[in-house]
C-alpha cells in the first residue's frame, strides 16, 4: 500500500497530509515529520527527511539511515509520555 501512495503521488504531484502513528510509514511516505506533544499539543519536533530521495523504493527501509531516523523520532514520542 506504501508503494501505492507514492506511485500515486508520483503521478498527481499534490500536496498530502498524512497523519499516522506508525513511525516508519511516517518516515517511508513523508518529505517531513511531524512530533506532536501531548496535551495540549504542540509542535515537539519537525524535520525533512532529506535523505529520502526520490524515487523511493522499499529497500530503503533496511538502510542504517532510515533506521536511525526511526529510532529519533520514537525517542522524541517517547520523552513526551509520562513515566
Amino acid at each position: 500500500m506504501q508503494t501505492e501512495l507514492l506511485s500515486i503521488w508520483r503521478e498527481s504531484r499534490k500536496t498530502v497530509l498524512l497523519i499516522t502513528h506508525q513511525i516508519d510509514e511516517a518516515v517511508f511516505l513523508s518529505d517531513r515529520v511531524i512530533v506532536f506533544s501531548a496535551r495540549p499539543g504542540s509542535v515537539r519536533e519537525e524535520g525533512p527527511d532529506r535523505y529520502c530521495r526520490r524515487p523511493r523504493n522499499l529497500e530503503l527501509k533496511r538502510t542504517a539511515e532510515f533506521v536511525a531516523l526511526v529510532d529519533r523520532i520514537w525517542e522524541a514520542d517517547r520523552s513526551r509520555s509520562p513515566g
